[in-house]
């Protein structure tokens, strides 16, 4: 243990240090599930419909059975008998739910492309692709449901057993006759139909996993690259029938995750019932092109959002109706991502009358689930590109109808109209920093000079304000929204023997640089380096208990769970410090790794004599356990709600449509920063995701429900070669919820930036009369919207 000088120690905590993750990374060390070696494992193919919607009429799977190393070719009836259950949906969000019995493979019917019919298993991969294409399936096609202000019909069924295609209806109306009276009594009112297009989740490394059987006993253990390893723990063993007891489940390196490996996929089932019925290891790795098909979507939604409002601009009413694409299937929080929104169309914005409803409706596409921001980014963006609109309607600077609206920073606590208590925030301090670094006004000047020119390369500059809740607590609360799981974390802080420190925690990080702060927190609260703490995760027989990485919920739920362990086993040495030094706790105090009497402080004995003491128990207090070690689980009174102002400036080239984004301006508040270094990269990639979802990202199908592009070919994923330099700053609003005063930032780049981009993209055309332009914002698309507009 490295003690520092009191008098010289610095605090860790806010200081940029350089993640320890990283050198494993860069140099290749780290192993993904595919790098494993697993000697005598079996390999996984799994044979796909190519029909959004058909009836199974024949599988002929001799042909398959016969080619070089295959070992066993199943069809869906073939492993009936190896489920207890259907595949889990967590989040059933209403009494009268619809849920189709999903299975890991189909049995009668197919109901989007890339579900899964055949499981080929071979001693090689390549024997294994071979056999999977000579497997014979028939089908009857039957038609498809695409679209969802047509699904909402019943017109046609995606699932003809459930006679419709509604899964649920979610309503969200504290008042409705207040809502009803601020329109009825509005100066103005705006009106805006938004989509949400699906997005496919386009990981580093796409998922994988190996299922190893041991010899004897019943125990599996599943490498997953998985979010979610505690959970995904719980849910192979009810669906699978397997005791808990008997399943081990370790995430190893997951090469990204963004909320598409937050969930329970058929082929970690089928993994786990071929290795158990075959007694031998089994292993897949998803190809790029059936990722895109197999793994979920995100989004996929039609908003309606109506604003009332007084002759101001003062808003006074919000109302929302939203049409939700669940996909094919109920996967394990897909009908909950749009209630993690429901509560936030409101936005930033002091509004008295709300009214949210949402219908989710089932299509045979993809199933959809949770994908950065997972609910937020969906209601930011309706809220935030409707208060433009309303700006213009009231010929208002955009900036300035934000002013108007925002919640006062003397309202915190704040109790919003639709039901949350917003902890802190500064919404104007946000916005003004912002401005400040844009130039603001130099930048309008800029507009309008480029427009008297005639300068055919339009300036557009757009704002965006968000908050989202994170850090999904208390469980009480959960509770109330029938989500099937706490929202809890659990953390072990031990000082070992030789005065190292051991942290073991339930949050299983998937790039957020969990080790680096983790040891950051303990090493500032026991006044050590934090290069003597080591941190253990994502391996459900080290950590037993967490509920793992989703929803920025890591450092204020399972972080400040680290932090309370920390205080116990500092409670619990100053007892032994106590006993030895002959004097009553409360004459010590804890400085620089050292217990020291107030007053006397050369009376000190360090916190490595006392690690060691416990350890060998030889003068302990009566009744006190050896070793210094303590447990917690942490289950924080309210969400955290990060906030913050983005504003982007774009180009647009009116002979081309293409859109520039030239500049981008961030400014967000996340609380108090661990390392301000990870808060950087973080809000760096949760921007360019928005910003891709705004000008380049779009699962698109035909008319027969084909994907048509299946591939990184196809499919635009932005590089760094399309982003600006990002010019970020920052608010600081400590958080009530918890001791350290976090918030979460994960995803607030994503949540704030499609909406900044898109209101700048019709900001740059609004002179031409350009209002609206669906995303993503193409060449193509753009060019037709000028052409439409200089039509008129």
């Amino acid at each position: 243990m490295t003690m520092t000088d009191p008098a010289q120690q610095e605090q860790i905590i806010g200081k940029r240090r350089i993640r320890r993750e990283d050198p494993k990374l860069l140099s290749g060390e780290n192993r993904f599930a595919d790098d494993l070696v697993v000697p005598g494992a079996l390999h996984l193919v799994v044979v796909r419909s190519p029909h959004a919607h058909a009836r199974i009429q024949r599988i002929d799977v001799n042909a398959a059975k016969s080619m070089p190393g295959v070992v066993g070719v199943f069809t869906g009836k073939d492993l009936e008998s190896e489920w207890a259950g259907p595949m889990p949906c967590a989040w059933p969000v209403t009494a009268e739910m619809k849920n189709p019995a999903h299975y890991p493979l189909a049995v009668e019917y197919v109901h989007y492309a890339g579900e899964g019919v055949v499981a080929v298993v071979a001693r090689s991969q390549v024997e294994a692709v071979d056999a999977a294409g000579a497997v014979i399936v028939d089908y009857e096609e039957l038609p498809p449901v695409l679209e969802l202000e047509e699904a909402v019909n019943d017109t046609t069924l995606a699932h003809e057993e459930l006679e419709s295609n509604t899964s649920f209806v979610w309503a969200l109306e504290p008042n409705p006759d207040a809502v009803d009276a601020a329109f009825r009594d509005a100066a103005v009112t705006v009106s805006e139909r938004f989509v949400q297009q699906r997005l496919i989740p386009a990981a580093m490394e796409p998922r994988a996993m190996v299922v190893v059987p041991s010899p004897m006993g019943g125990d599996y253990t599943v490498y997953s690259s998985t979010q979610i390893p505690h959970v995904l723990r719980v849910m192979l063993a009810l669906t699978a029938g397997i005791s808990e007891t008997k399943l081990r489940v370790i995430a190893p390196s997951v090469g990204g995750g963004f909320g598409s490996k937050l969930d329970v996929y058929a082929e970690e089932l089928l993994c786990l019932a071929l290795a158990r019925r075959m007694r031998q290891p089994v292993r897949f790795t998803e190809e790029r092109g059936e990722g895109t098909m197999a793994t979920i979507h995100g989004r996929g939604q039609v908003q309606h959002i109506e604003l009332a409002a007084n002759a101001d601009g003062k808003v006074t009413a919000v109302r929302v109706k939203l049409l939700a694409d669940m996909g094919a299937y109920l996967q394990l929080v897909t009908p909950g991502v749009p209630l993690l929104g429901a509560f936030l169309y409101h936005g930033v914005y002091d509004v008295g009358a709300y009214s949210f409803t949402c219908t989710g409706l089932f299509t045979n596409k993809t199933p959809t689930d949770a994908y950065r921001g997972a609910g937020r980014p969906e209601a930011t963006y309706a809220i935030e590109r409707a208060m433009d609109s309303l700006a213009r309607r009231l010929e208002l600077d955009p900036a300035e109808i934000r002013r108007r609206n925002f919640i006062a920073a003397e309202k915190f606590p704040y109790q919003s109209v639709a039901g949350l208590v917003f902890d802190s925030g500064s919404y104007h301090a946000n916005l003004e920093k912002a401005l400040d670094k844009a130039g603001y006004s130099d930048l309008r000047r800029e507009q309008e000079q480029r427009r008297a020119a005639g300068n055919p390369r339009r300036l557009g500059i757009g704002v965006s304000c968000y908050v989202e809740m994170c850090g999904l607590a208390p469980s009480r609360v959960l509770a109330s929204l029938n989500y099937g799981a706490g929202g809890w974390e659990a953390a072990t802080v031990r000082i070992l023997p030789t005065s190292k420190v051991q942290v073991v925690t339930g949050t299983a990080p998937h790039g957020q640089g969990h080790e680096t702060s983790w040891s950051m927190i303990v090493a500032d609260k026991l006044g050590i380096s934090p290069d003597d703490v080591e941190v253990l995760h994502s391996d459900t027989a080290i950590a037993p208990y967490g509920m793992d990485t989703y929803g920025s919920r890591s450092l204020s739920v399972g972080g400040t769970a680290v932090y309370l362990a920390t205080e116990r086993v500092i409670e619990k040495a100053m007892k032994i410090a106590a006993h030895q030094m002959e004097v009553a706790e409360e004459d010590l105090e804890y400085v620089g790794a050292s217990f020291r009497v107030k007053g006397s402080p050369e009376q000190q004995l360090p916190l490595a004599a006392i690690a060691f003491e416990a350890f060998t128990a030889h003068n302990l207090p009566d009744g006190l356990e050896p070793n210094l070690e303590a447990s917690i689980s942490w289950d924080p009174p309210n969400f955290t709600f990060p906030n913050g102002t983005h504003i982007a400036v774009v180009e647009v080239d009116e002979e081309t449509g293409h859109v520039q984004l030239v500049r981008y301006i961030a400014v967000d508040d996340c609380g108090n920063q661990i390392n301000p270094l990870i808060v950087e990269g973080q809000v760096h990639g949760g921007i360019t995701q928005g910003v891709a979802q705004a000008l380049y990202e779009e699962a698109l199908y035909d008319s027969s429900g084909q994907l048509l592009n299946a591939s990184l070919a196809d499919y635009l994923v932005p590089s760094a070669c399309e982003m600006p330099s990002f010019e970020l700053d920052s608010t600081v609003t400590p958080s009530p919820t918890n001791p350290l005063g976090v918030k979460g930032v994960g995803e607030a780049g994503t949540i704030g930036s499609a909406p900044a981009v898109i209101n700048a993209v019709v900001d740059a055309l609004s002179d031409l009369g350009v209002t609206d332009c669906p995303m993503p914002a193409t060449p193509e698309r753009v060019y037709q919207l000028i052409k439409q507009a200089s039509s008129k």
